[in-house]
Parts: structure tokens; sequence; C-alpha cells
């Protein structure tokens, strides 16, 4: 926990009235109390530059891989235990049809896009793919390509210094990784706002005022650092910590994350999601996070990124997609009509997906098993042409018939909305060398 002495203490080992134990404490915000080393990420910011436009990107990744058939393209000539109990509905665009469980999204189908045979899928049980847009394999010996967060942190740095430019949600269970670095390296990981981390942010009653001055709260860590050096202690401290107290002293990102400043007409539009049921080993189904990465994108994050349910629907896949389906049918359709009303929508790319699909074939546990031959996608925002249902699969659901979209194509459509050409843009890998950001071009009927 960071501490912050607002006077000098009784006993004191440097002249500005701060302890030394204090200083330690104040000295862990260079050295991971955010989880991740915040000096060298303003330092790699330095030498980057901002970008001029805030274009942003709300990433929701559905762990577990959601059953694709039961959702955006419903069987209704395949056979009963093909098709399963689900029927689609109308949508405000006419001739688009889409599950039952997404009667909401269906009113905003005009603002939409469904990606229905999605390939390239991996198969792992984890985020990687839906996070870097590349396999695990790929570029694996300098490790592994970066999520889209850490590019975008790369090419584009901080809208706000006091504002990390990609954060990863906290949530429960495992498959809620969100997102890793790669070769760019741990500069550029995700800031995730939980436990310790979150409380680094707050001074705990202590006023920005009562910091008195922060330079010389800085010349005191090099004193200190000067002192402790050999043991390492303190390594990474140097002028840059000066913008991590930017951040701490800010009250953005603490105000962001804090759901309970918003208007309760707007909490209530999103819903909160419970109760949670079906999560297992996976992660809740939080409605209130789609809302925080609203007020996140808000402040200036580039890049927020979140878990949402379990859908490892292996048993009892009716059931789960009931709970879940109607819980992210709230808050996606909130999320794009709030970012709508406040003239943020052609600005902010917003996807929901998981790593793959679900057999065609209901089991003996009434649920779907894992499908990587085809899976599905749903976006918005993002200055996109919406109002489509992109792609179809083969009369059982199990291949993609017409239209075929691929997991990079996918990447290549949220780069180009980000401003970022993804046909002429690269980033340097340890070696130098340039790496293209996708092998593949954006999805032209969108873009």
């Amino acid at each position: 926990m960071l501490t912050v002495f607002g006077s000098k203490p009784a006993k004191s080992n440097y002249c500005d009235g701060i302890s030394r134990r204090g200083m330690l404490k104040i000295g862990a915000l260079g050295v991971g109390a955010f989880g991740l080393n915040m000096a060298d990420i303003y330092r790699a910011e330095a030498a980057a530059g901002t970008g001029s436009n805030h274009k942003a990107v709300i990433n929701v990744f559905l762990g577990g891989g959601p059953p694709h058939q039961d959702m955006w393209e419903i069987k209704t000539e395949a056979p009963k235990e093909i098709r399963g109990p689900f029927q689609p509905i109308a949508t405000n665009v006419p001739g688009i049809q889409i599950g039952e469980c997404f009667p909401k999204i269906a009113g905003i189908m005009d603002k939409s896009v469904v990606l229905r045979a999605v390939v390239g899928c991996e198969g792992r049980h984890d985020s990687f793919q839906c996070m870097t847009g590349w396999r695990h394999s790929e570029m694996r010996t300098i490790g592994g390509f970066p999520a889209m967060g850490s590019v975008l942190h790369k090419l584009k740095g901080p809208v706000d210094k006091s504002v990390p430019p990609y954060i990863g949600m906290k949530t429960d269970g495992v498959w809620r990784n969100p997102g890793t670095p790669g070769f760019l390296g741990q500069n550029y990981g995700p800031f995730v706002p939980d436990g310790q981390g979150l409380a680094d942010m707050k001074l705990n009653g202590i006023t920005t005022d009562r910091l008195a001055n922060r330079k010389q709260v800085l010349a005191s860590i090099d004193r200190l650092r000067r002192q402790v050096d050999t043991s390492g202690e303190l390594a990474g401290v140097d002028s840059y910590q000066q913008q991590a107290f930017d951040v701490l002293t800010s009250s953005k990102l603490v105000e962001a994350l804090d759901v309970s400043k918003e208007d309760p007409a707007i909490r209530a539009r999103y819903g909160d999601g419970k109760p949670f049921k079906y999560k297992y080993d996976g992660a809740d189904t939080n409605n209130e996070m789609l809302l925080v990465a609203r007020r996140l994108v808000e402040v200036g994050v580039r890049c927020v990124t979140l878990t949402f349910g379990r859908w490892d629907s292996h048993g009892d896949n009716e059931g789960l997609v009931r709970h879940h389906g109607t819980r992210i049918d709230q808050a996606v359709a909130a999320l794009v009509t709030d970012l709508e009303e406040r003239g943020m929508l052609d600005d902010v790319t917003i996807l929901v997906w998981g790593e793959f699909g679900r057999t065609p074939q209901i089991n003996k546990n009434a649920g779907r098993d894992h499908w990587t031959r085809v899976s599905c996608a749903y976006m918005a925002g993002g200055g996109m042409r919406t109002g489509q249902a992109i792609g179809t699969t083969e009369r059982l659901g199990g291949d993609a018939q017409t239209r075929p979209v691929d997991v990079k194509e996918i990447f290549a459509t949220v780069y180009n909305n980000l401003g970022i050409d993804p046909r002429t843009t690269t980033i340097s890998d340890p070696s130098g060398r340039p790496q293209y950001l996708t092998q593949m071009d954006p999805i032209a009927e969108v873009s």
C-alpha cells in the first residue's frame, strides 16, 4: 500500500519530513504497486508520443466458447438435436433474425454487425487469440505477439498521462487473462485495477494538497535510491516517477472505476447481471463492467478488456444461454445506446466474442462441446457500416457456408477503426525486425 505522509512525522530520516519507512512504501509505486512498472511505462511513452485522436476499443471476451448456433444464426432447418430449443426473432433491420435471448440487441441491429461464420480459431481455452489476433505458436520464440491494447500503448501512448492507455478489468476465475504484452515487454502490459493495484491509487483520506510538493517527494526518493541501489530495492525509480504520481493524484481513473458516481438511470439501463449463475470456474456476468468500460474510455483509456460469464456449456446449454444471453444482451445494448447518446459510438469499437464455437450436436448432458471449425462475433461502433449479418453456416451449423471471416480480419478491422492501417503499420520485435499487426485486410463489408 502506498503511504504518503501529509505532515512531518515526529521522527524523520529526511529534512522534508518523510520517514525512511514511508519512503520505501512510496518507492513501491515505481516497482510494481500497480502490477506493472509505471516509471518504465512513462519512459516508453515519452519516446513514443501520443495519438491525435482518442479512438478506443472495448473487447468483451466470452470465456469458454459461446454456442454460435444459439446466438446469431438459429438453425431452423436442422433436426431438433442440432437446432436446440431456441427460436429466431426479428430485428429492426428487415431480413435479419437473431436468437430469442437477445431482444435488446435485436432493437439496435441497425447499429450492430453480427459475424455468423468466424474461422481460424485455435481451439485453446483462453483469451490469447481474442486479445492478440494470433495463435500461441506464432512468434512464440520471441515472446508471442502482443495484445491489441499493448500495440495501442506502443503506437499511440496515453491520451492523458494520468490514465493508463490499456486496462484489463479484473474478474474471478480462469480464462480471464486481460491480454499480454508479448514481445513488447511488460512496460506495455495492461493495468489491472484490482486489489492492491486499486488500493494504491487511493490516498486514503490524504488530499493532494497535503502532498505539498511532489518534487520534494521525488527528490527524497532519489536520495534514498542512492542509498539502496546496491540492493536493487528501488531499481527503475527516476524522473519518470513524477508521471506515476500524476496517476496517483489524479481523480480521473479512480472515479471512472466507481460506478456509484453514475446516473442511477444509466446504471439501471445496464443492470447488474445478478444473480450470477453458471459461473463455476469462470467469470461473473457482471453487467456493470461494461458500464465501467464506457467510463474508462470516456476519461482516456484506449483499450479495455474484460471477461463476461463462463460459456463452456458441456451441460445444460439451454439454461446457460438463457441466463448469460439475456444479461449480455442488456449490457451490450445499453453500452451501444450509451455511447451513441454521448456522441462516442463512431470512435469506440465494441467487440464481443469467445475463443471458439460449440458442436452442432447436443450431447447426452444437454450441452454442446468444443468446436473450432466455426464461431461467431458481435461488433458495433467504430464508424463501421452496421445493420449487417455477415456470413452463414451450412444447414447443421458445423462449417462456414458463405463469407467466412477470419480472426485476423476482425483484428484488421478493429485496427482500421482505431485509425491504424494494418496493411502498412508495423511494430519492431526484440531483434528490431518490423512485424505487421495482422496478415489480412479489414472486413470489406464494414470498412
